[in-house]
């Protein structure tokens, strides 16, 4: 990372670690076979295939058979949403209108595909979703299965879902649980064997990771048909010769991310809370976005200036100065429009604020945020 750059956009992706660059590097230099082959080559790199999927189960509360290994967060969530119309006889969609793009258009593609009814759960003003909503959806559906789609963390405002309960919610009225955990994956421990989740996804590129790799845990209850045919890889549920390098970094990435959790969590905290209290200084029309000083991913802050002339040319300026923040998700950052987030946020008034989202990692300091608040206060 080039020193005269501020990188503030952590939620789109991150660095990728030394350390698991070093776990990589074998596999992109002498173990090149491949894993489906029966010689030497091929069953040393088969074997570190399963061994990372032992790692990542472990790490997830989950067994070994229930991990696959994707290229994406986006594979993973068109596969699970496909499937649970298609396999397990869902006729329902329940999401909401706050979730990725990865989600937004799966679900609204499948629903027109299939004929599957799609609703979307309420938002509340701060930004989390009306869970007695989501009930009341859940026991008005009456044919066939309902298949809820929700994030846990936003990728946009940081907001976080109360796991637990939404799975309580669909274990209660036999709906089938998918949720994109992108965001939280390398960020939050967790177990998926204590709550009744049916998918969930992660992508190693947003805990310093490679891009390019991902996975779907798949619930051992579910028999579903492979996304991705053409070959029996992923024991026949995703055709493609494997990520071999992807994948040894995945594992190695979320080993790291949870044997540091504790440090590394309450560190970054206090940078977004140290960054929060010197907007809030500096700034006094600058508002946060979401529950951003509450039930929020630490990693992000989402803050909402007042809409004028310098304003709306805050982004270019930020970059020009080598401040790297967006103004939405990163498959959104390049528009000129206001996200769908903000949209659902604000409907009366969105186009009277700009949105930036700062985004942080371990590698970030607080002379970084000294630094970025000296920019603003002159470009504002």
């Amino acid at each position: 990372m080039q020193s005269h750059r501020i990188y503030f956009d952590n939620a789109a992706t991150t660095a990728l670690s030394s350390e698991v660059l070093a776990a990589m590097m074998p596999y992109l230099t002498d173990k090149f076979g491949n894993p489906s082959s029966v010689y030497s080559y091929g069953r040393e790199t088969r074997l570190s295939v399963e061994n990372a999927r032992k790692t990542v189960a472990k790490l997830l509360g989950a067994h070994p058979g229930e991990i696959f290994f994707t290229s994406c967060g986006t594979e993973s969530t068109n596969t699970a949403i496909h499937a649970a119309v298609r396999n397990l006889g869902c006729t329902h969609i329940i999401t909401s209108p706050l979730e990725h793009h990865a989600t937004l258009h799966t679900t609204e593609y499948v629903a027109e595909l299939t004929g599957a009814l799609l609703s979307h759960v309420k938002v509340t003003d701060k930004g989390h979703l009306d869970l007695a909503h989501l009930e009341t959806l859940l026991q008005n559906h009456n044919a066939g299965r309902a298949v809820v789609s929700l994030m846990h963390a936003n990728n946009e405002i940081g907001n976080l879902l109360d796991l637990h309960a939404v799975s309580e919610l669909c274990k209660r009225y036999d709906a089938i649980f998918h949720t994109d955990t992108v965001q939280t994956v390398g960020h939050y421990p967790f177990n998926v064997s204590d709550m009744n989740i049916h998918f969930l996804n992660g992508s190693a590129h947003k805990f310093h990771g490679p891009k390019g790799v991902g996975i779907l845990y798949i619930n051992k209850a579910l028999s579903i048909k492979p996304f991705i045919n053409g070959g029996s890889q992923e024991r026949n549920m995703r055709a493609g010769t494997e990520n071999i390098y992807g994948i040894v970094g995945f594992a190695k990435a979320l080993e790291l991310a949870m044997e540091h959790y504790k440090k590394d969590s309450d560190y970054i905290q206090g940078i977004k809370s140290y960054m929060a209290q010197q907007l809030t200084a500096h700034f006094p029309d600058v508002s946060f976005n979401g529950d951003a000083l509450g039930n929020s991913l630490y990693t992000v802050l989402n803050v909402a200036f007042l809409q004028s002339e310098k304003s709306d040319m805050l982004l270019f300026n930020l970059d020009m100065q080598g401040v790297c923040v967006s103004g939405g998700s990163a498959c959104t950052s390049g528009a000129n429009s206001v996200s769908h987030v903000i949209q659902s946020l604000y409907p009366q008034n969105y186009a009277n604020i700009v949105p930036i989202r700062f985004s942080f990692s371990k590698y970030n300091t607080i002379a970084e945020v000294d630094k970025v608040i000296a920019i603003l206060k002159e470009v504002l």
